[in-house]
């Protein structure tokens, strides 16, 4: 009976000693556990810190790409808007080009298949050039003409001889080329003229109208 409780006793007290073994285990892998919740929730933490930051780092570059091309469509606008004034004028000067009136105008008589510039020609083309040069709003339009001896082809060649002469002359007196328009219409058919007045080339100032 002795030997029953002892056996009962030393059984109870290895329970017990076992079952506090078990408590320490237990909260040992609890500890250990908890501890590695921790550790991954930190990692996490760290992770989504991270991922925070890039988002961030992320909009600001959004940001900046957006301001970039709102800047560019600003530019885009204002040059479409230049271009666009630009194209007016140039519709508006295109449109006026023909809009010149008459201020003065002279003939230049040459003599028979001739179109060489005599003193007197020079002497009224030195008029003119003073009224280009005080007017630089002044053009000059240049026309030449023959008599109808010849064939055409020829006539035509010689008209725009003789309102060569006239341009060379002007240009070597300071008229800028662009400032005078000349060409060659070879036979002036007008029979109010004699044909001594048909051989000239004739010289108009015209002034742009509005």
């Amino acid at each position: 009976m002795r030997r029953r409780i002892t056996f009962v006793a030393v059984t109870a007290a290895g329970l017990l000693l076992s079952g506090c073994a078990t408590k320490d285990w237990v909260r040992d892998m609890m500890g250990k556990s908890a501890a590695e919740t921790d550790g991954k929730i930190g990692e996490q933490k760290i992770r989504v810190e991270g991922m925070g930051f890039r988002m961030a780092k992320v909009e600001e570059r959004t940001t900046a790409v957006e301001q970039q091309a709102t800047r560019a469509g600003e530019r885009a606008e204002a040059a479409h808007g230049r271009a666009e004034a630009i194209d007016q004028r140039l519709t508006r000067l295109w449109g006026n080009r023909n809009k010149r009136q008459d201020v003065e105008s002279m003939d230049v008589i040459f003599g028979f298949d001739r179109w060489e510039l005599d003193d007197g020609a020079q002497t009224t083309l030195l008029g003119f050039i003073k009224e280009l040069q005080a007017n630089p709003n002044l053009t000059v339009d240049l026309t030449g003409y023959t008599d109808p001896t010849g064939g055409l082809p020829y006539n035509i060649g010689l008209s725009q001889r003789r309102v060569e002469a006239v341009r060379r002359f002007l240009v070597s007196k300071g008229v800028a080329l662009p400032r005078i328009q000349a060409i060659g219409l070879g036979i002036l058919d007008d029979g109010a003229l004699t044909d001594a007045q048909k051989r000239r080339v004739t010289v108009r100032l015209m002034t742009p109208t509005e």
